[in-house]
């Protein structure tokens, strides 16, 4: 089994739209999942019980919910030879009363034989991905099953995106590394640009010149497996050692993991605009990093110069912000308001795969240009691609303008 498989994570999924004897407990208080029938390749025939892992996904991340339920799968006419009818019911959580009519449902096996069971609101980012993922076209009020297993999907960059965001860990088959970190930086973290300059120095075949988007693509995917390697190896003699004085000090564990999870989110950024920053330097393009425009804002990059920018004699057309996201969602407004003196439109790199045709739509009438790697493009919907630019075209628009 690879770990570039989807099928290492997923043996099968069913999905639909819900309904309202779903979700509305003046229309059915059951709790049950019915004409679920296809899951029972999966699941079996026999009344087994399961953990359920429930999420519901939203593209506010402070309104994103996990929580742990149950789930047993039976047949209800197991008295009837004749006849079968598969059911699943499912404990009282707070993601099944949230869920809505319409809203997209996922329910997956997962290889540790936990139900994870998925909620994404109608219209956003998160069901869009989730159909991207599991090749599902249209979705309707009836489960359509997948049974992963027999026809497996090869994960990308933007399938470990999604797959992240449900809260897996994703493992990577690839060279080891430990050896080589050891000996260059002695068991601690660099600062992060000395780590994304190491990245860079382990990927060959690749030219930030010829193929950015590819490149950038590839410094990211050799950092965050460098990244993991090394904060295993940390979080590992950490383990070994303890917590507090005692090695059981509940809130210098507490700490510890906040710290690591802490990292980790700043780091991927930071990663982010470090090799932004090295490609546009290989292409000879002029830019500021992080310069400070007005009541203190500070755009990811401005073209050509910050001192440009604050020239008044410089002609505003020639000037170019791009703001950087990892993940969009609904932060993507906070860069509008980065650079005043740009009006007319600005541009927003991201690694979030398809993104829903509401917030591009949106992005478009507030004059945001968004600018997605290629390998990512793939993910959004014909009409989408069309007004999307990758990041070779925003080095082709910065460079004309600097001409």
């Amino acid at each position: 089994m690879e770990n570039g498989l989807l099928s290492k994570y997923f043996k099968g999924i069913v999905a639909k739209k819900l309904s309202q004897v779903e979700v509305d407990p003046q229309v059915s208080n059951q709790h049950e999942f019915n004409g679920i029938n296809e899951f029972k390749s999966i699941l079996g025939t026999g009344r087994s019980t399961y953990e359920g892992v429930f999420i519901y996904l939203t593209d506010n991340e402070e309104t994103i919910l996990n929580e742990v339920g149950s789930l047993t799968w039976y047949n209800a006419r197991e008295n009837d030879p004749k006849r079968n009818e598969f059911r699943l019911y499912y404990s009282t959580t707070q993601i099944m009363e949230k869920a809505n009519v319409g809203d997209f449902l996922l329910i997956g096996l997962t290889h540790d034989n936990k139900l994870a069971v998925v909620v994404a609101p109608t219209g956003t980012t998160a069901e869009q991905q989730l159909l991207w993922l599991f090749e599902i076209g249209d979705i309707g009020n009836k489960f359509i099953f997948r049974d992963i297993s027999s026809n497996d999907i090869k994960l990308n960059f933007a399938g470990k995106y999604i797959l992240n965001s449900l809260g897996f860990e994703i493992d990577e088959t690839e060279p080891d590394f430990l050896d080589l970190i050891l000996t260059t930086f002695k068991g601690q973290f660099p600062s992060t640009a000395i780590f994304s300059d190491f990245a860079r120095s382990t990927v060959n075949n690749v030219s930030p010149f010829e193929e950015p988007d590819k490149t950038l693509i590839a410094w990211l995917e050799r950092e965050e497996i460098l990244f993991k390697t090394l904060e295993k190896h940390i979080v590992s003699k950490k383990l070994e050692q303890g917590f507090g004085e005692n090695k059981i000090d509940v809130d210098d564990f507490i700490s510890f993991s906040l710290s690591v999870q802490n990292r980790r989110k700043s780091r991927a950024g930071f990663a982010f605009e470090n090799h932004l920053a090295s490609i546009f330097k290989f292409q000879e393009i002029r830019f500021s990093k992080g310069a400070k425009t007005e009541r203190n804002n500070k755009p990811d990059f401005l073209f050509p110069s910050i001192t440009n920018y604050h020239d008044p004699d410089f002609p505003v057309e020639l000037l170019t912000m791009l703001g950087v996201k990892t993940t969009a969602k609904d932060r993507w407004r906070q860069v509008l308001s980065e650079a005043e003196r740009i009006t007319s439109q600005k541009h927003l790199i991201t690694l979030e795969p398809a993104i829903s045709v509401n917030q591009t739509d949106e992005m478009f009438a507030q004059n945001l240009q968004l600018v997605i790697p290629q390998s990512l493009k793939e993910t959004f919907t014909a009409s989408q691609q069309v007004n999307l630019l990758n990041l070779q075209d925003f080095i082709n628009v910065v460079r004309q303008r600097q001409k």
